[in-house]
């Protein structure tokens, strides 16, 4: 995949601009839910310097392993490892621990796991410094009735807000979550965390098998920090141009 994933600009000269805290490509990140090294390519080359990080799910990462992940880094881009780890403390530490010697940027454990589970996630990314953990709060595709029938009780609100506090408290650097939650943690838990918010869809498009969906600058003015967007831009007949347009919202 290496060397099919050309850069639009010099590999160095990306790494500086990516570093400009003012730049909306830091807070647009593309979801390559595709099952093949070769279309996560197209897409790749397809955004060029449109965006600067990619989130790598089960699907892409199931079909085939973590070469694609290693190559995505090697180019020059960010990696999200969106995986979601959900399991025992030492066994989500271990994989925790191989996702950092990938060098990816930011990764996903279920905030549901609880605190043991979560502080030994965050521990094991320890090994690489600059990678971010996030728990994931309620899914983009759940309602409060969903939650009703497996014995959650209470809005969906309060379960983002109750697990989100357990993150930070045992030191996730972030949370995954609508933006339909966003206002209410940032009014809540403050701004010195990441608030990443999946189920982001420009106005007039599909919401797929989303629930709680919003635009892009609906996500931001409600205090996320990345948004994550697949469909509307990777499905485009010209995906950089809709990235483009992605970004002009969130500046707006």
């Amino acid at each position: 995949m290496h060397a099919a994933l050309p850069n639009s600009i010099p590999h160095s000269d990306l790494r500086v601009q990516r570093g400009r805290s003012d730049d909306p490509r830091q807070r647009l990140i593309v979801a390559l839910d595709v099952s093949s090294s070769a279309a996560a390519q197209k897409i790749v080359a397809a955004v060029g310097d449109s965006a600067f990080t990619y989130k790598v799910g089960m699907q892409l990462y199931t079909a085939e392993g973590p070469q694609v992940v290693r190559d995505l880094v090697a180019s020059g881009r960010r990696v999200f490892l969106d995986l979601k780890y959900h399991d025992i403390p030492t066994t989500v530490g271990a994989a925790v621990a191989e996702a950092a010697t990938l060098g990816v940027s930011m990764l996903t454990v279920h905030g549901a796991g609880g605190g043991k589970m979560l502080r030994a996630a965050v521990d094991a990314a320890k090994a690489n410094p600059e990678l971010m953990v996030l728990a994931v709060t309620v899914l983009t595709s759940l309602d409060g009735n969903d939650l009703e029938k497996i014995g959650v009780r209470g809005t969906v609100e309060d379960s983002v807000v109750r697990i989100a506090t357990i993150a930070l408290a045992n030191g996730c650097q972030g949370v995954v979550t609508s933006a339909r939650e966003a206002s209410t943690l940032r009014a809540e838990l403050g701004h010195d965390f990441a608030l990443i918010t999946p189920g982001v869809r420009p106005a007039g498009t599909s919401v797929g098998d989303q629930v709680r969906v919003v635009t892009p600058a609906e996500a931001i003015a409600a205090g996320a920090s990345h948004i994550v967007v697949g469909r509307p831009i990777t499905a485009a007949e010209d995906p950089a141009a809709e990235a483009r347009a992605i970004l002009g919202q969130i500046s707006g």
